[in-house]
């Protein structure tokens, strides 16, 4: 299952994730997932991926400790946890096909969601969004994490809207999915996503979440995130239409 073509691929995946987990925002991490979806179960994909997003997560926490927004990380806490039940449920019924479709839907509709910003053909809202907006928007936020990684949109479009620094943005999103990562180890566990293999894949690709993070943290200041997102947005059209097309067929 897991041969060499799979960490070649996998190494590279898993040093971009933590590149955009240590620097811009986790929207783009989930990439990571997409791309090992390609030559693994997405089952086992996401299992791979989550302990690594975990070491990221922790080793993120300390450059940005305290320079978050505690309320709003806290109202999209609270709105994720239902999404994740959510999601947990699918997955107990859904086929390894229709996480195909859910992994490459989120990659694409994240990257036409982004383009349509940069576009200006959607604009986010100018006034801050409400708490109770907030949770709607951790909901799907909790479900799209749970299901493929990708709960960094719905993070964005309410964080966006409250008047935050970029590194206070970075920050928050930082003690979300370190949160929300840890939420999620259980009942991963529990559907049997984590197994031996996995295990060993994680150790192996350890070092690689640790450079990315490395990278990304010092990125952050030096690196135009518009470079950065441009490469993301190739890659996840690339994935998001081939598991699409794989799920499909």
């Amino acid at each position: 299952m897991f041969d060499l073509t799979f960490f070649l691929i996998a190494g590279p995946a898993v040093f971009f994730a933590g590149i955009s987990k240590g620097g811009f925002g986790s929207g783009a991490a989930f990439a990571a997932a997409s791309i090992l979806a390609l030559v693994v179960e997405p089952g086992q994909a996401l299992g791979v991926m989550l302990p690594l997003l975990m070491l990221i997560d922790v080793s993120a926490l300390r450059p940005y400790w305290r320079k978050w927004s505690a309320p709003d990380a806290r109202v999209l806490i609270i709105g994720g946890l239902p999404g994740i039940v959510l999601g947990a449920a699918l997955y107990r019924v859904a086929s390894p096909d229709l996480f195909r479709l859910l992994i490459g839907g989120v990659s694409v509709a994240f990257v036409v969601w982004q383009v349509s910003l940069a576009r200006g053909w959607l604009r986010l809202r100018a006034h801050r969004l409400s708490d109770r907006a907030g949770l709607a928007l951790g909901g799907v936020m909790g479900f799209t994490t749970f299901v493929s990684h990708a709960g960094g949109p719905p993070a964005a479009v309410f964080l966006l809207t409250r008047g935050l620094t970029k590194t206070q943005f970075q920050a928050t999103t930082v003690l979300i999915f370190w949160v929300l990562n840890i939420v999620k180890f259980l009942p991963y566990a529990a559907l049997g996503m984590f197994t031996a293999q996995t295990f060993m894949a994680n150790l192996a690709l350890a070092p690689f979440a640790l450079l990315g993070t490395w990278a990304g943290v010092r990125a952050h200041r030096l690196v135009s995130q518009q470079l950065f997102f441009g490469l993301t947005y190739v890659l996840l059209t690339i994935t998001g239409v081939k598991l699409i097309w794989d799920g499909l067929t």
